[in-house]
């Protein structure tokens, strides 16, 4: 399948997707020209989710950076909280970046099911993210209680009290799996937001990248549709907004 085929398909749900391949390679192309920095000179924490699609899905040129320290946990919020933040912090080169990738996942099928992929080896399609599904099933049962997080399932139930309190948002949606991807992902942004306010770089720039991460099929790969460009300029003090470099 061509690449503007595979594209059409996604479009559907997200029209400013591009191929994460695609987003990397525009990334670089922004830190050589205008930061005038090399990638090795960046260091990459992301905050998407722990399943295994997207390790598998990961783009090969990503890892010319420095990294990927590893903030996510299910859906991607990022768990590792302050402390990883500080740690990933003091890994920085000093005249580099850092630069955090986030944001929730969802799957888009090949035949344009929105929620599911079909994995490599599987006979049937399964659900992606499936904490995300598995949150919105239970907050269509009304079975989420105010709440109630446990040590025993603490990221799953910090996914279902985020969806809880949009519930009415969510339910009257016309695609409730998608919209609750979009409360996560400003729940992701938000703490995102106050991690990197309360947290000290010793390096010139924070580059933050929030996206939805789009996985398909596995002849199909992985999409991005941005939801955030910023530059903060650690020197000057500038945040610089870029939205719309990542677009279609």
């Amino acid at each position: 399948m061509k690449k503007r085929e595979r594209l059409a398909i996604i479009r559907q749900y997200y029209p400013n997707a591009i191929t994460t391949i695609d987003s990397v390679n525009r990334l670089i192309d922004y830190v050589e020209e205008t930061l005038d920095l090399e990638p090795n000179q960046i260091m990459l924490a992301d905050s998407i989710c722990s399943d295994d699609v997207n390790s598998i899905q990961y783009p090969a040129r990503a890892h010319e950076f420095l990294g990927p320290f590893k903030m996510g946990g299910l859906d991607g919020f990022p768990f590792t909280g302050l402390t990883g933040m500080g740690a990933f912090a003091s890994h920085v080169p000093d005249d580099g970046a850092v630069f955090v990738y986030y944001g929730p996942h969802i799957g888009v099928s090949k035949t344009g099911a929105i929620g599911e992929i079909h994995r490599l080896g599987q006979s049937k399609n399964s659900g992606c993210c499936g904490a995300a599904k598995g949150a919105l099933n239970k907050l269509l049962a009304n079975q989420i209680v105010a709440g109630r997080v446990t040590e025993l399932d603490y990221q799953m139930n910090t996914l279902e009290q985020i969806l809880l309190r949009e519930k009415d948002r969510i339910l009257s949606a016309a695609i409730p799996i998608q919209e609750a991807t979009e409360v996560i992902y400003e729940a992701i942004d938000q703490r995102i937001e106050e991690l990197v306010a309360s947290t000290k770089y010793n390096c010139r720039y924070v580059i933050l990248v929030g996206a939805i991460l789009i996985n398909s099929d596995s002849d199909m790969g992985s999409f991005n549709s941005a939801r955030k460009f910023e530059v903060i300029d650690l020197k000057s003090g500038e945040r610089k907004n870029l939205d719309g470099y990542f677009n279609a």
